[in-house]
């Protein structure tokens, strides 16, 4: 048998900010429903959060147009969103603008995700500003960092989030980010404020895993901690956390989403593989400041976010070469497009190829010379290397001294070091076959390139492959060529070492000592 049962709404009350709807049931019986309670009931920290960047315009006002483009980029890989975190850069928004991204966010979730909207500010009054004016826009919890600026007693921290969850009656989570607070959220304030029923969780961005742990240990099953340092995601999931909000969420939330279900189905490999996959971006984005190498990823990806909000500068936190690094791991990634490489080999004989360097067909052919080639690795990885070696006295020695006092713009003759302040012996120049023509080029030649050009030439006099008279009267030059596209720094000092070391052998296979 079905049985209906008609409620009818006869009353809506408020009471310390709960909301309670009152219902009558055949004229004599009373149902009070706390919604409050529903509503924080259904609220769950687990998961993927990508904390929000902030699009400005050149006028440094809100962008909303690309605010909601970003949101609805990462909503088909992520648990929810968090706007106005430290990488939405909260301490520069002033309230009303940090309100109207509350209203962005749940207007373009709609519901279907979750709103954790960032209210941090150093005052307690303004903090229960924030989270009232979030709870009533639709926001599912609010994130509360600890005071900063002037740095409140371990008493004083408590009285902040107690006073905030018990005048909101709001999911709140505790933010902890020593870096930027001046100070740790102490444990033991955490674990006391564990035991209200609307503090429900607390995001760990110290990157400190002794903490984390410290924390799990006292606070696990009370409530639930997420990790907000991108670097130890991996590390923090293994221990407990049950989820992340992390600045790089936004960027690539389809590898931490990954990461997460792995963990959670108890394949560490998998997740050990795809955070080793991102490390290097998690390592850019946490160490300089999240909003500005974030911002800087995704204009890069096409996202219209503008630059930080003053007095912040990309030009202060980020140089040339950590742009090009960020742009190489998104290569990497998918996320960027490798640009069409003109790479060509040489097609002339040996003899001929050393012309550009100062050495002449008749110079390379002379009694004393040596030459080879050598190759190794394909695809962008690719390494062809020709080497010609000859007594100081030689031709060589000529286009030795010309390459260094003569610096061809994008072809920049580098010495051979094996480590600070101790260069090579036999001396030893590496020459850019492939003209550089940004830092990320330069850097693939100035730095794998170059470490694996001396450890091999090393290996090489130890094995007795290059004899004790050319290591003091002989130089050598070697021009590198490696694709403009190169990604992979190791396969790339790999593909070197493998290419000159051939070189090598074929060079000094039947080397008489004569000039």
């Amino acid at each position: 048998m079905v049985v209906f049962v008609v409620l009818v709404c006869i009353g809506i009350s408020t009471e310390g900010g709960v909301v309670f709807v009152v219902f009558e049931f055949k004229n004599h019986v009373i149902i009070v429903i706390n919604l409050e309670e529903i509503k924080m009931s259904s609220f769950k920290l687990e998961g993927v959060f990508p904390a929000l960047v902030t699009p400005f315009k050149k006028d440094e006002s809100i962008d909303e147009e690309a605010f909601r483009a970003l949101i609805q980029r990462v909503l088909p890989d992520v648990n929810g969103i968090v706007p106005c975190g430290t990488t939405g850069e909260f301490v520069y928004l002033d309230f009303d603008e940090m309100k109207k991204l509350y209203d962005i966010a749940i207007d373009e979730l709609k519901g279907d995700k979750f709103v954790i909207a960032g209210t941090g500010a150093c005052s307690t009054k303004h903090a229960i500003e924030l989270v009232k004016y979030a709870k009533d826009a639709g926001a599912n919890a609010a994130l509360v960092v600890s005071p900063y600026f002037v740095n409140p007693s371990d008493k004083g921290e408590y009285e902040h989030f107690y006073q905030i969850a018990k005048q909101t009656n709001f999911p709140i989570i505790m933010y902890n980010i020593p870096q930027c607070t001046g100070a740790p959220l102490p444990r033991r304030v955490i674990e006391d404020l564990a035991g209200i029923d609307n503090i429900i969780g607390l995001k760990d961005s110290s990157g400190d895993l002794t903490y984390n742990l410290e924390v799990l240990e006292k606070v696990r099953d009370k409530i639930n901690v997420v990790i907000g340092h991108d670097e130890v995601v991996l590390p923090a999931l293994a221990a407990g956390c049950k989820g992340m909000i992390l600045a790089s969420a936004q960027v690539f939330p389809e590898i931490w989403q990954e990461v997460f279900l792995a963990v959670k189905n108890k394949d560490l490999d998998k997740a050990r593989e795809l955070q080793m996959k991102v490390q290097k971006l998690a390592r850019i984005f946490c160490r300089y400041g999240g909003a500005v190498p974030v911002k800087a990823a995704l204009r890069m990806m096409g996202f219209k976010v503008g630059t930080a909000r003053r007095p912040i500068r990309e030009g202060g936190v980020i140089l040339h070469e950590d742009r090009e690094e960020i742009r190489v791991e998104l290569e990497k990634l998918g996320k960027l497009e490798q640009k069409i490489s003109d790479y060509k080999l040489p097609d002339a004989a040996v003899t001929f190829r050393f012309k550009d360097i100062g050495l002449s067909e008749t110079d390379v052919k002379s009694k004393g010379l040596l030459t080879a080639t050598g190759e190794a690795g394909k695809g962008a990885e690719h390494v062809h290397v020709d080497l010609v070696s000859g007594s100081k006295s030689s031709p060589v020695g000529m286009a030795f001294a010309t390459q260094l006092t003569h610096i061809r713009h994008g072809h920049e003759a580098l010495t051979t070091i094996l480590e600070p302040n101790l260069t090579v012996r036999p001396s030893t120049l590496i020459v850019p076959a492939v003209a550089l023509k940004n830092l990320r080029q330069a850097n693939m030649i100035y730095g794998p390139t170059q470490s694996a050009v001396a450890k091999v030439i090393v290996d090489n006099i130890e094995q007795g492959v290059i004899p004790q008279k050319v290591i003091t009267d002989y130089l050598m030059m070697i021009k590198i060529y490696v694709p403009p596209n190169a990604l992979d720094r190791q396969k790339l000092y790999e593909n070197n070492y493998e290419a000159v070391d051939k070189a090598l052998k074929t060079a000094f296979e039947s080397f008489s000592g004569g000039d």
